[in-house]
């Protein structure tokens, strides 16, 4: 089997070297470039298996790159950033990014979210979860855990490994609260997610994918002063 391929766009020479020779040591296959217009001259003959995008870089920034792999399809998206502020998180977040990273940072903390999502994207169990049917319907829709798809009518709805992780477990809790914290619990496994704070931005997301009308949802209920309950027959 090949190894996984990483692609690294960031426009620091010094860490593009430094994780180049990091993760090769760990068995990925690693690609490094400093921009995005070198980003999609390599993706358009050579496919990811995740992307480690850094925010700031010249001409497009990093949020815009993340708007277009997103469009063009699920890779998963590690982002970098000097800040480390929780503006970029959420904003991160909403563009379609799996995971987050402040620099400076410690390469080993890089190669466990590494790990972690890739194993997210590859796995179709939650860690110590028996799962329960392979298919499952809600409304017009249908999930297949085996495939991870998510179909409307036969068309397929695109998801993120995070976006599929979530709405698994919604789907595999129905008509039940369940709180922010252990939403949270449920989605890192035993992984610290730089994410704890942000889990009403991931519910955004896969509402857009799925509600008619985000800002009213009939799926994903919010339960004020609780956390969120879904409602697979689409109750007001």
């Amino acid at each position: 089997m090949d190894a996984t391929h990483i692609l690294v766009v960031d426009d620091d020479a010094g860490l593009r070297e430094l994780l180049q020779e990091y993760l090769t040591a760990q068995g990925y296959r690693v690609t490094t470039v400093a921009d995005g217009v070198a980003m999609a001259a390599h993706l358009a003959d050579h496919a990811a298996d995740i992307v480690i995008l850094d925010l700031m870089l010249p001409g497009e920034d990093g949020l815009t790159l993340a708007r277009k792999l997103r469009a063009q399809g699920n890779v998963p998206i590690i982002m970098l950033s000097a800040r480390g502020e929780d503006v970029d998180r959420i904003v991160g977040l909403e563009v379609g990014a799996d995971d987050y990273l402040a620099k400076p940072f410690n390469p080993r903390e890089l190669l466990a979210r590494i790990r972690a999502l890739l194993r997210r994207s590859d796995s179709p169990h939650a860690p110590n979860e028996i799962p329960k049917h392979d298919t499952y319907r809600f409304g017009d829709f249908q999930l297949n855990i085996d495939s991870r798809e998510l179909r409307r009518h036969g068309t397929d709805v695109p998801l993120t490994a995070g976006e599929f992780n979530l709405l698994r477990i919604f789907i595999e809790h129905p008509n039940r609260v369940l709180s922010r914290d252990g939403i949270m619990d449920m989605l890192k496994g035993y992984e610290r997610s730089p994410f704890d704070r942000s889990i009403d931005v991931r519910v955004t997301r896969l509402r857009r994918k799925i509600e008619e009308d985000a800002n009213a949802p009939k799926y994903i209920r919010t339960v004020w002063g609780e956390g969120y309950l879904f409602a697979p027959g689409g109750n007001s």
